[in-house]
């Protein structure tokens, strides 16, 4: 499993997801405010499937997650990395 690492950012419901492993987009960046929006992007699509997942911002060194404010990180951030970890191991 690739390491990543979980930063906070000054909003307290979103954690930055960092990896040396691989990039996490080819190039240019990728933002969506729902499942819809992120449609045609698989990785985005998986990452708004976890409950309480409301925004998502690729670029290729990290991937920030927003959650819901009534949303537990303890809830979330297991999921999210385990599906992070499984995205660049398929890279």
């Amino acid at each position: 499993m690739p390491p990543l690492q979980a930063e906070p950012t000054p909003n307290p419901n979103s954690l930055k997801f960092t990896t040396d492993a691989a990039p996490f987009l080819d190039g240019g960046v990728a933002a969506y405010t729902s499942a819809e929006e992120a449609e045609e992007d698989p990785l985005a699509r998986a990452l708004f499937a976890i409950s309480g997942v409301e925004d998502v911002f690729v670029t290729p060194q990290f991937v920030t997650v927003s959650k819901a404010p009534d949303t537990d990180w303890a809830a979330v951030k297991p999921a999210v990395e385990a599906l992070l970890s499984d995205h660049l191991e398929g890279r």
